[in-house]
């Protein structure tokens, strides 16, 4: 499948304009905004799949592909990989639109880990896919 073939795995969960604030000293977007905007969306996926408060736990498989430059658009898609008892695994892809009227491109890419937890922070298990609201199986949007 070639790049304008290719298209983005899970749903748009976030997106945001990259911003001349947000640079590092080479003048493209600084890869720590973009890691913070991916976590802010895996936990936003990771939060409604647990139907309670998440923490990311760990960041596998991350690969910067393209720089984010000022005035791109970034979209943010999530995709729950897998779940186990307290943990699951949130596949995030974060794509661009160039100069936000441009070309768009994949530019990163990550595997976040997070653990669903109590009110008191200790872990607590992730409910079945057949006990979740329609808006977690059936698309954010459904609700809105």
């Amino acid at each position: 499948m070639s790049e304008f073939e290719e298209k983005a795995k899970g749903r748009l969960t976030t997106r945001t304009v990259a911003m001349p604030g947000d640079t590092n000293p080479a003048g493209d977007i600084f890869g720590g905004w973009v890691v913070s905007q991916m976590d802010i969306a895996a936990g936003i996926c990771a939060g409604q799949r647990a139907q309670s408060r998440v923490v990311t736990v760990a960041l596998d498989g991350m690969s910067f592909i393209r720089p984010v430059k000022v005035g791109d658009i970034l979209g943010v898609y999530t995709r729950v990989e897998s779940v186990g008892r307290t943990s699951m695994n949130i596949l995030v892809e974060a794509w661009v639109r160039r100069g936000r009227i441009g070309k768009r491109e994949k530019v990163t890419e990550g595997m976040f880990k997070f653990v669903a937890i109590d009110e008191f922070g200790k872990s607590m298990p992730i409910p079945k896919e057949e006990d979740l609201p329609d808006y977690v199986t059936h698309g954010f949007d459904a609700d809105y």
